[in-house]
């Protein structure tokens, strides 16, 4: 596609697909799928486009997005581009105190919210800061305040269709150039306030550019399902790419109700966290447990057939024989086409997951049913992606091959730096972390330890989670937390060990899983406290805790734990937007269960 700058990308794709659907979403409480076709879709960018410019909205003003997943959001995005604006969104599970400094630290004057929550919020923000000048609210049964700088959506569409700002809006798309900002995208921050990431149009277009050139398989027939927030650059900029092969898009509203979304539409392909499938995994082990020895002996028979199918032979490019050939259609046609029809996914095309560390044990298992997940790496600052697994020749253990025209090396702590089109030119108004991020010769530091693997790349931690404990050995806690909620009855796990003589975990145990062995074994407790207590219930989770870490070395083996009712959330404060944990307010919230391990 010849162009420098996505204020055209719609009204292209439009002219090439028709009457085609670009987008599926639902209105209000209807439960069907509403269609948007390419046509539809350039008509309503354009109005929203004009209704911009009659507010007053001009180039490289800064305009605010706080909501779900909505169909709204990108029709607004690319509106905003047509006027060459920058779009800055948020959250939908930001805070008053995170959308306040956000919209300060970027000078929001108008900002677009989508529920009832997000849209009191932003009325206190309006009241306390001065600087938000109108509220839109996308929810046409939000209540509006008796305030002039509140209007409802279906307001603004009508401005637009009134406007005859057109010359205005041609005039911005023909001076646009790829160094306009597209977007500041505002990192969750695990510690201090967020850094806003400059987005030109020039990153975009080279991350379309480079997943075009490696991602062979994705056309314009292909379906996926938006449910990872459209406030982070995963979903954006994998957002921006479906549309930039024409493909379709199905806007999920609610994350809680993906697994039903996913049966509903059986997508070709969808970006997911590790957690996802995290959870996914607990959920088929939990089936497989369940069964009866002899079921069990084949689901283990079709499971090493197909890691030998699919990942001693394909992954490879090696072509299976005649007989492992007829062993995987039968292990596939009595278990694995089941699974995945049962989850919605027996029509995966790609299944592109980041964002965390994925354990290999879940990464072996799913391909070896057919799953084709594609593990990555990538960061904000990146826009996404730095590297992939191709479609043969990865390596479990690494996060994949190098895309295209991207330069990677290590530098010191073996700390993985970046340099290439797609890398972002600074944070906005923050020279003391600019400084921060950049070697001296251009080089954009990424935080991440790894080291190259031919021109594959292996994550071995975060650098700024490694602790040494006192007796000065360093410990990489993500790879310990990885391990342990892999198990069923594991929801989340903080390791704790800095500067202190042993390592401890604070465990958020899944409590329907110990209620239910309780119930087996017939343990009596009158609440969730009690139960935690129980000594059958301590010696479970020990037990459990210690297969999860064999192998390790004995000064990574958690010698003492706490279980907790309650797991981290964002909310709390305790996990970040993109579900990061917090480890400073963890830390601080749970100091006398902590010291209490260590007396």
């Amino acid at each position: 596609m010849d162009t420098q700058h996505f204020s055209n990308l719609v009204f292209v794709q439009a002219n090439k697909f028709g009457n085609k659907t670009a987008l599926y979403h639902k209105v209000g409480s209807d439960s069907t799928w509403s269609e948007i076709s390419w046509k539809q879709l350039a008509d309503k960018v354009f109005v929203i486009a004009k209704a911009l410019t009659e507010l007053g909205v001009s180039e490289q003003d800064r305009v605010g997005q706080f909501s779900q997943n909505m169909a709204e959001n990108l029709i607004v995005d690319f509106a905003l581009y047509a006027n060459r604006a920058i779009m800055v969104p948020m959250y939908a599970t930001s805070s008053e105190e995170q959308v306040d400094f956000i919209t300060k630290h970027s000078n929001i004057e108008v900002i677009f919210v989508g529920d009832q929550t997000q849209y009191d919020i932003a009325c206190k923000v309006e009241k306390s800061s001065g600087v938000i000048k109108r509220i839109i609210s996308f929810d046409p049964n939000v209540k509006l305040c008796d305030d002039i700088a509140s209007m409802y959506y279906s307001e603004l569409e009508a401005l637009g269709e009134k406007s005859n700002r057109h010359f205005e809006v041609h005039q911005r798309q023909q001076e646009a150039n790829e160094n306009d900002l597209a977007c500041i995208l505002y990192t969750s921050g695990t510690t201090g306030n967020p850094k806003g990431v400059m987005m030109p149009h020039s990153c975009f277009l080279e991350a379309m550019k480079i997943h075009k050139a490696r991602l062979t398989t994705i056309t314009a027939d292909d379906k996926s399902v938006a449910f990872l927030p459209l406030s982070h650059v995963f979903e954006r900029t994998w957002s921006y790419f479906l549309m930039y092969m024409g493909a379709s898009n199905y806007i999920n509203l609610k994350p809680l109700e993906i697994q039903q979304t996913l049966k509903e539409i059986r997508p070709t392909l969808m970006c997911a966290v590790p957690r996802f499938w995290e959870k996914v995994y607990a959920g088929v082990q939990e089936n497989i447990s369940k069964m009866t020895p002899f079921m069990m002996g084949i689901v283990t028979w079709a499971v090493a057939t197909g890691k030998k199918h699919n990942l001693d032979y394909l992954r490879i490019g090696k072509k299976p024989g005649l007989l492992l050939k007829i062993k995987y259609a039968i292990a596939d046609k009595l278990i694995f086409s089941k699974v995945k029809k049962t989850l919605g996914i027996e029509n995966a095309n790609m299944f592109p997951v980041a964002g965390a560390r994925l354990s290999d044990e879940i990464l072996v298992f799913f391909r070896s049913i057919g799953v084709p997940i594609t593990y990555g790496y990538g960061l904000t600052e990146s826009t996404a992606t730095v590297c992939c697994f191709d479609y043969t020749g990865f390596e479990v253990g690494t996060v994949g091959l190098i895309m295209p025209d991207l330069e990677v090396k290590i530098g010191e702590d073996n700390e993985i730096l970046l340099k290439g089109k797609t890398i972002f030119p600074g944070y906005y108004k923050n020279d003391e972390a600019n400084k921060a991020a950049f070697t001296e010769d251009g080089w954009f530091k990424t935080g991440d330890a790894g080291y190259l693997k031919g021109k594959q790349i292996v994550l071995t931690e975060r650098i700024k989670d490694l602790f040494k404990t006192s007796n000065g050995k360093y410990i990489a806690p993500q790879e310990i937390e990885t391990r342990l909620i892999l198990d069923v009855y594991i929801e989340q796990a903080a390791v704790i060990g800095d500067e202190r003589n042993f390592v401890t975990a604070i465990i958020a145990p899944n409590i329907e899983a110990l209620e239910n062995y309780a119930k087996k074994n017939k343990l009596v407790y009158s609440s969730i406290e009690e139960l935690l207590k129980l000594p059958k219930i301590i010696e479970l989770m020990d037990e459990r805790i210690k297969n999860a870490q064999k192998g390790m070395a004995n000064y990574e083996i958690i010698k003492k734990f706490s279980l907790i009712k309650r797991g981290f959330s964002i909310e709390t404060g305790e996990l970040t937007n993109t579900l990061k944990m917090r480890r400073a307010v963890i830390m601080q919230k749970y100091k006398q269960l902590i010291d209490e391990m260590y007396v």
